[in-house]
């Protein structure tokens, strides 16, 4: 029997290098400054589209989580530039510290997030927002307060995932504004499955996009994203502390109003490191078709996967992923 050609670019292990990528650019800002002082800089790169009632995406984590943005670094730019803003999650689809509204709170206590209002979306209730253009969903169930917010700015952790190959932006909201039981469930558990995780690899990515993508279009030009590129182990936070030891370098900061730019970006600094620096990313997001999540936002008009990388260190100089990167620090190996 003759052997199927893979169509490019389909294939969620597969990754398709800038050069061969076709349609519009957007601007996705980068700093080297992991700092507090940087998050609020490249920050205000993107600050002037949010207004009203601001809600704040971010993974706060599971209880002393060693991997997530550093606590005092959102307290910081809460505080200067957001002060009326909330931090919003949802309920855990796994029984664990987060799996209800008690439990969840208890944890944002452990880890320190108390220094402004922290909103359980899905504390009562969900609303479904319709998903356009899908061919899974044509409506996601999300928490419920997530309909009470005017603007959204998702603060990622960017970093692997078990089942996802890698935690962007994407993922953020996809999974992280879907409520507990019923929009988790959508994109996780084929329907009647005693098995909780029984979609993987291109549908997972595809119906987890669907669901990232009922949020962005809900809110508009009012929704900008933020990837820290730090402390990546190849596990979500969601493993908390016992997630994979950090081999990865830190990279830097970026930021965008183009959920898609942002996480091919992201995707490609990592790409662009030395094979031994990424190669546990790499095999990490290639044998979960993480990559699909990128082709897919493509296709249902989410943004552009080419972009201008803009360094904000350097007078705004335009850059390449591996300008941005030549002088990163590897971590040393981890001998046990």
């Amino acid at each position: 029997m003759e052997e199927k050609k893979k169509v490019p670019g389909v294939g969620g292990d597969h990754y398709i290098p800038y050069e061969e990528r076709q349609g519009e650019t957007s601007k996705v800002y980068f700093t080297r400054d992991l700092s507090a002082e940087g998050l609020l800089a490249i920050f205000a790169r993107v600050s002037g589209h949010l207004d009203g009632k601001v809600a704040v995406k971010l993974h706060t984590g599971e209880k002393h989580g060693p991997n997530i943005i550093p606590r005092p670094w959102v307290e910081s730019l809460i505080k200067n530039d957001l002060p009326d803003a909330s931090i919003v999650e949802t309920n855990t689809y796994y029984e664990g510290d987060r799996y209800t509204t008690a439990q969840h709170r208890e944890t944002l206590e452990v880890n320190g997030w108390t220094f402004c209002p922290v909103d359980i979306l899905d504390e009562e209730g969900t609303v479904m927002f319709p998903v356009k253009n899908g061919k899974w969903f044509t409506e996601m169930s999300m928490g419920g307060h997530l309909a009470n917010y005017d603007s959204l700015f998702v603060l990622t952790h960017f970093k692997g995932h078990t089942m996802g190959g890698f935690g962007g932006s994407n993922k953020n909201i996809g999974i992280g504004c879907a409520d507990g039981r019923i929009g988790k469930g959508m994109i996780h558990t084929v329907e009647g499955s005693d098995n909780l995780w029984s979609i993987s690899k291109e549908e997972f990515m595809e119906r987890m996009t669907e669901s990232a993508k009922a949020v962005v279009d809900h809110f508009g030009d009012k929704i900008v994203f933020v990837n820290v590129l730090r402390n990546m182990s190849v596990s979500c936070d969601c493993e908390g502390i016992g997630a994979e030891p950090v081999v990865t370098p830190n990279i830097g900061i970026l930021a965008s109003t183009d959920i898609l730019a942002i996480d091919q970006a992201s995707v490609d600094l990592i790409y662009a490191l030395q094979e031994s620096d990424r190669s546990a990313l790499k095999e990490r997001m290639e044998t979960r078709h993480g990559l699909r999540q990128l082709t897919y936002m493509k296709e249902i008009g989410m943004g552009n996967d080419r972009y201008e990388l803009i360094d904000t260190d350097e007078k705004d100089a335009v850059i390449t992923p591996k300008d941005a990167v030549k002088d990163v620090v590897p971590f040393k190996k981890i001998v046990k």
